[in-house]
């Protein structure tokens, strides 16, 4: 069987040089895996390696060959790359922020909300719990924050336009899926042109939001089965999609891809996901299925 090593950096620190490339092509030749081609999709920032021979070892070999670089390496299968569906994770993935915690600077509760968020995003409390808890800190704030932290505090991650702009000029679906607000999700999916949006809905009376978020709270089940009903509709298998995330709640979804992508994740996320990103930008997911630089459309 054909495999893909992946070699990626970013443009910020172009660490995939030929040096580089030749350790992986190196370490993996020296195992029982046949280099077959190597392909640069960006000087400097990504080149792949074509193999014959089996993948955990190969990977294995690749990581320890590039361990002092800044370099993300995903081993996955040649054929059968470039992906039909993506879906996202918002907050910490295709934005900076995490709203809620954006949210709670203007009631003086950034601190012990950001504290309850790492904890829920680390797997070690409840979703569900923990949004409730939140949220009913951010009773009583006016609802025209909503808007001023849209407009002034959340920030697109780089790479995150491209990404979507290219996938879907190629024909892909994009779906952003959250554990967050509609109020943000909708905007950031107008902005990108993203075809779906999926969150929680804060619930809001005179102005001022209530301290409550409507049920059912959408989580990691929420985010897994709207990952299956996607495909199912377009009819696509999940070897056909991939899924990017950065929390313990994207976990299931992850799973469920045929390409789970944990971007810059908690470290429980990142050990479980097929692939990581640590270093590489957004535009990695692209990398990942063997785009190169000069395909990418640019936002």
């Amino acid at each position: 069987m054909h495999w893909v090593l992946s070699l990626i950096g970013s443009d910020a620190r172009p660490a995939v040089t030929p040096a580089v490339v030749d350790s992986a092509a190196s370490a993996l030749s020296a195992g029982d895996a046949t280099v077959v081609e190597i392909r640069w999709l960006a000087r400097g920032i990504a080149a792949e390696i074509v193999f014959v021979g089996e993948r955990p070892s190969a990977g294995s070999a690749a990581q320890r060959a590039t361990r002092y670089a800044a370099v993300d390496c995903v081993v996955q299968p040649a054929a059968g790359r470039r992906k039909h569906l993506l879906v996202a994770d918002l907050e910490s993935t295709i934005i900076a922020q995490e709203c809620l915690e954006e949210l709670a600077a203007y009631v003086g509760k950034r601190v012990e909300i950001a504290a309850i968020t790492n904890r829920a995003m680390r797997g070690e409390i409840d979703f569900e719990g923990a949004l409730r808890e939140r949220v009913a800190m951010l009773g009583g704030l006016a609802e025209t924050t909503l808007q001023e932290v849209y407009d002034h505090r959340v920030s697109l991650n780089p790479g995150a336009a491209t990404l979507v702009a290219t996938m879907r000029r190629h024909g892909a679906t994009v779906a952003l899926v959250s554990g967050g607000f509609t109020f943000f999700t909708e905007r950031i999916r107008r902005a990108l042109g993203c075809d779906y949006d999926q969150g929680n809905r804060l619930e809001i009376a005179a102005g001022r939001l209530t301290g409550s978020v409507a049920e059912p709270i959408l989580g990691r089940a929420a985010k897994r089965e709207a990952l299956a009903r996607l495909s199912a509709e377009r009819g696509l298998a999940a070897a056909d999609t991939m899924a990017v995330g950065d929390g313990a709640n994207d976990l299931e979804m992850l799973r469920a891809a045929g390409l789970g992508v944990a971007y810059h994740a908690k470290p429980a996320v990142a050990e479980a996901a097929a692939a990581r990103i640590d270093h590489g930008d957004l535009t990695a997911l692209l990398y990942l299925q063997g785009y190169r630089q000069d395909e990418f459309v640019a936002a």
